[in-house]
């Protein structure tokens, strides 16, 4: 294979998560819930450690359901007809994406809740 430019590889990598966009309805549902959350950590004034865990986060999310469609779609390749082997592999990377996706919300109550008690001290 010809060496590709550092251009033509970011290139071909935002192609991959453009197309991951348009083809995988769980992918912009996480995205649409990573917006929300954003949102939320600009209303309570999150601080950089926040921000940081909150971004990591997000990406690990983002990143094992880019990793999950690739590894579907190279199984699917692989093997076009099904097996128990091809199932086992899917299901264990849609497994990674759900595991991750619950520690994601764990987070998150972490990072808003810690976030939410001194203004609820306040008061109105």
């Amino acid at each position: 294979m010809a060496e590709r430019s550092f251009l033509q590889a970011l290139s071909d990598a935002a192609d991959g998560v453009a197309t991951t966009y348009r083809e995988q309805r769980n992918f912009r549902i996480q995205l649409a819930i990573a917006v929300l959350v954003v949102a939320g950590a600009l209303i309570v004034h999150f601080d950089r450690g926040r921000w940081v865990a909150l971004a990591l986060t997000i990406g690990v999310v983002l990143g094992a359901e880019l990793m999950n469609t690739a590894l579907e779609r190279a199984v699917d390749c692989a093997s076009p007809q099904m097996s128990a082997d091809a199932r086992a592999a899917k299901h264990a990377g849609a497994g990674a994406v759900l595991l991750l996706s619950v520690m994601a919300v764990v987070v998150g109550a972490v990072l808003f809740g810690t976030a939410l008690v001194p203004l609820a001290h306040r008061g109105p």
